[in-house]
């Protein structure tokens, strides 16, 4: 599995675990639903910055969402 499609795979499961749509979670990262949905497919590379709003809106470290599950 490579780097994105883990990164795409925590994102999905940590959203999931914490009852979040992904509407919210976008909305909490401060990014359009769409451009999530893209994230969370493994088909748009996230810049750090937008992996750092996401673990913050998921209240997780940053590191969790590059962790091997």
């Amino acid at each position: 599995m490579n780097l994105r499609d883990r990164v795409a795979l925590n994102i999905q499961d940590l959203r999931r675990a914490r009852g979040l749509s992904q509407e919210e979670l976008a909305h909490r990262a401060d990014v359009s639903r769409g451009h999530m949905g893209k994230v969370e497919n493994a088909k748009f590379a996230a810049s750090l910055d937008l992996l750092e709003r996401i673990a913050r809106a998921l209240n997780v470290d940053p590191e969790e969402l590059f962790a091997r599950r």
